[in-house]
């Protein structure tokens, strides 16, 4: 109870109110803008958070995190445009239900789903804090290095089509980390005489290149748009109603995001098709989805919602992040050195209960928001591209030299920005850089802190956790290419596939 009721009062701190305010509706405006997203919003505020307490500056950026989505279902129930990625499977079902003059039931339902999936979430990672205490203290450095190998197999596993990339991309991360002054032989590493390089290639300024400056390229270069929904017009609050007659979807959808948000690599995407299939299957009227079934609606948003609040438990558990953004929550982590991990649960645990309480309140805050300004945020969407492409661009520049006031990051930030660029414009994720930088530093502290206790290989597996660990990773790639090789024999002879195609897809 005394860890309750200091989270709560955490929570009631006047700067942690703005910030969760600040956070929860910036978060559904942006959500809600098509071409913008939550990670380069996260990216542009997060140089600004650095000067914040941890709790205000995680509170705000959770904030982002959890509502894009509901604002991201607005245009995609309406125009057919998600407004955030994760968004994308809401206008199967959400635009046809618009165009057969149900955008408010479709809206509301979206909504309803929404808040279902993210008070689901929050609900198991609160009962699941008392077991991430008591297991968080058995992992030492071979545990922590094995789980973050592990997150980095599953991110690049999940980009199936596209595995051998995503490889590439994390090792060119993973290299990225090693760049600087090597903090124990004091020696420098792949400067090449460069002094600028001596202090390293700084996560932030990859992350707003990346992202924050990639996406901006990317407006600026294609045709400028201008996107018009119709006004909404009836009760807010009548998906409620609707979304209790598919309560089991709603649970079952929720239980798929939780399960996958923990998994690194997997997310919203895999949880929402999962969550879709079951649906559909299990209809009773089948024949509608993807023609406005509620129930595809309702499986989709419950499931990407109930994914934010998941994904903090092995961030917070572990200290190793699962996706993007989460990793870019790990940096303020490290700035005001409090370090997730098996040491939060026992020196900050008012710090994790004030993020529970957080992550409660912005779902309530958003849902009324969203009951009477629908239609205020159907204007917004009407922002012409090239205009945000410009803010966008601003705003990053000015966050990047705002970091230590250098010129050169700004120039890194640009070349990562370029760089970017291309990786969308040839359809390549850019989310394994960003992690191999994150858990590749992770692996190399861990691993050089574990190496004077070994004395054979088998050290390194030779207690509980580290032997299921690596039992884990052994079945993660035997699965993986125990499926391409089967999906290689289906195919037929006369098929003009050979393995190579198989692989690629």
């Amino acid at each position: 109870m005394e860890n309750i009721f200091a989270g709560l009062e955490m929570l009631a701190r006047w700067d942690v109110l703005v910030a969760l305010l600040v956070g929860s509706i910036g978060g559904v405006i942006i959500g809600a803008i098509p071409g913008v997203g939550p990670a380069v919003a996260i990216a542009i505020l997060l140089p600004a958070t650095f000067s914040l307490d941890p709790i205000v500056g995680l509170t705000m950026l959770l904030g982002i995190y959890g509502s894009s989505m509901y604002g991201g279902a607005i245009p995609a129930v309406l125009i057919n445009t998600p407004g955030t990625a994760v968004n994308a499977l809401t206008s199967y079902d959400g635009y046809p239900m618009t165009e057969r003059g149900e955008a408010h039931r479709a809206v509301s339902l979206a909504y309803s789903a929404s808040f279902w999936g993210g008070i689901f979430g929050i609900g198991c990672l609160i009962l699941l804090s008392p077991v991430l205490a008591l297991i968080a203290p058995m992992f030492g450095s071979r545990e922590i290095f094995l789980a973050a190998l592990l997150g980095i197999i599953l991110v690049v596993l999940a980009h199936r089509g596209q595995i051998f990339a995503a490889g590439m991309l994390a090792m060119f991360g993973i290299f990225l980390q090693t760049i600087g002054l090597d903090a124990v032989t004091y020696t420098q590493r792949y400067t090449f005489g460069y002094s600028f390089l001596s202090s390293g290639i700084n996560l932030i300024v990859v992350v707003l290149g990346l992202f924050a400056l990639s996406q901006a390229f990317f407006l600026l270069t294609a045709p400028d748009g201008s996107p018009e929904a119709k006004p909404i017009t009836g009760k807010m609050g009548a998906g409620i109603k609707e979304l209790m007659k598919h309560k089991r979807v709603a649970t079952v959808a929720s239980a798929f995001g939780v399960v996958l948000g923990m998994i690194p690599g997997t997310g919203e995407f895999t949880a929402q098709f999962m969550s879709y299939t079951y649906a559909q299957k299990t209809s009773k009227e089948p024949e509608l989805f993807g023609k406005g079934s509620p129930e595809g609606l309702i499986a989709s948003e419950a499931a990407n919602n109930a994914v934010p609040a998941a994904a903090m438990i092995p961030l917070l558990a572990l200290g190793i992040p699962g996706e993007a953004l989460t990793a870019m929550m790990l940096s303020v982590f490290y700035v005001h050195n409090v370090i997730p991990g098996p040491q939060l649960f026992q020196n900050n645990i008012d710090l994790v209960y004030g993020l529970y309480f957080a992550l409660i309140a912005l779902n309530v805050i958003v849902m009324i928001f969203l009951l009477f300004s629908t239609n205020v945020l159907t204007k917004i969407i009407r922002i012409p591209t090239r205009f945000l492409g410009v803010m966008i661009l601003l705003l990053s520049f000015v966050g990047v030299y705002s970091l230590r006031n250098s010129l050169t990051d700004c120039m890194i930030a640009a070349g990562f920005g370029v760089f970017g660029l291309i990786l969308k414009r040839l359809n390549l994720p850019i989310v394994p850089i960003i992690l191999g930088m994150v858990l590749g530093g992770i692996m190399e502290v861990k691993l050089r802190s574990a190496l004077p206790r070994l004395k054979t290989p088998l050290d390194m597996i030779d207690r509980p956790i580290t032997a299921i660990l690596f039992v884990v990773i052994l079945l993660v790639v035997g699965m993986h290419i125990r499926g391409l090789i089967k999906e290689w024999r289906t195919t037929p002879e006369n098929d003009d596939h050979d393995l190579s195609d198989t692989f690629q897809r």
